[in-house]
């Protein structure tokens, strides 16, 4: 159930009530609103204590959450959340780009490709250094060593980082070194790591499974709001279908969807969603004209080398190219894509 205060009510008057949540069983999210602060009500017995909420000094009401989703509901924050990780920014108005390799195979390529895409317009840094691979004989990462090649970059650049975690047991490690911690699409709904990243302070960005639905899309992001963390992002990287053409189908109407069940900003990834680096381009802007909140995009010097993904990355004039293709849309529908060049 959510708790809403009086739009007069005192810190004290909302940090009681948030006790006498937690006195009473549930866990408390205290959500502070534009207008006004409520309070989240989670736990089995939230209905049959409604009654006992309605006196407590500063509560305007008390209402039932009907989505299965609770925190990441729009029911319990009606207004959009921005995320910020260091110098990403993402949702709100502002659409962040995430750009980089696939997997970061060695300080050079880094370094290279987190300074052109920063002049790009890039407000993030993505690079793999744990690679979860369909063939075990296939390249898994450089690791440790890759993570610390990433915070090199970042120092060069000052753009943060963004990397998978691929195991609950190795998120310490990986929040040492990165700003923003990817949960990719084959951990949607591995729980343990969910409730790990969740009790870290670092973002998270969370894909989508590719034969997930929408509402599991959600309840996985509801395990990691539950352990406190609220800096969380929503990443649609296609699903499967029964065509062949592309590598996965990227429904983009999942944009305009989710920004009308929850407050979580949405991030598309065009460059698994096709899989093909021709049609990248063009699904960036698109993406940019629904109204996504970011953009993660592979980005690579040299594609033909990649150790992994290069036939979905882009070379570096081309995201340039592609980065201003963003911008005309963004300044047309009113948001702010990337950074100013």
């Amino acid at each position: 159930m959510i708790i809403v205060m009086k739009r007069e009510a005192t810190g004290e008057m909302i940090q009681h009530a948030a006790e006498k949540v937690e006195k009473l069983g549930l866990k408390a999210h205290v959500i502070q609103g534009t207008e006004r602060t409520v309070i989240a009500a989670i736990g089995d017995k939230r209905e049959e204590m409604r009654e006992s909420f309605e006196t407590v000094a500063g509560v305007s009401k008390v209402v039932p959450i009907l989505a299965p989703y609770k925190v990441a509901s729009r029911e319990v924050k009606p207004e959009p959340t921005l995320v910020k990780a260091g110098s990403l920014e993402v949702g709100n108005g502002k659409c962040g780009v995430i750009a980089g390799p696939c997997s970061v195979e060695s300080e050079d390529q880094i370094v290279e490709t987190a300074k052109a895409v920063k002049a790009a317009g890039a407000t993030a840094l993505r690079g793999g250094a744990f690679k979860p691979r369909t063939s075990p004989y296939s390249f898994q990462g450089l690791k440790e060593e890759g993570l610390k090649m990433l915070a090199t970059a970042r120092e060069e650049t000052g753009l943060a980082v963004v990397t998978e975690v691929v195991a609950s047991e190795d998120v310490q490690l990986v929040a040492k070194y990165a700003d923003v911690l990817q949960i990719g699409a084959r951990n949607m709904q591995n729980y343990r790591l969910l409730e790990e990243v969740g009790r870290v302070d670092r973002a998270v960005l969370l894909k989508r499974g590719p034969s997930a639905t929408i509402d599991e899309l959600l309840l996985a992001a509801e395990y990691i709001l539950n352990e406190g963390n609220s800096r969380v992002m929503l990443c649609e990287r296609g699903i499967r279908t029964f065509e062949s053409h592309t590598r996965f189908t990227l429904p983009l109407a999942t944009v305009t969807y989710l920004h009308q069940k929850t407050h979580l900003p949405v991030v598309i990834d065009p460059s698994h969603g096709t899989g093909h680096a021709a049609l990248v381009p063009d699904m960036c802007v698109a993406a940019v004209a629904i109204g996504a909140d970011g953009i993660i995009v592979e980005v690579h010097p040299e594609p033909d080398e990649a150790m992994s993904d290069g036939y979905q990355s882009l070379d570096l004039p081309t995201f340039a190219e592609t980065m201003k293709r963003c911008r005309a849309v963004a300044n047309a529908v009113g948001i702010q894509c990337g950074a100013d060049v």
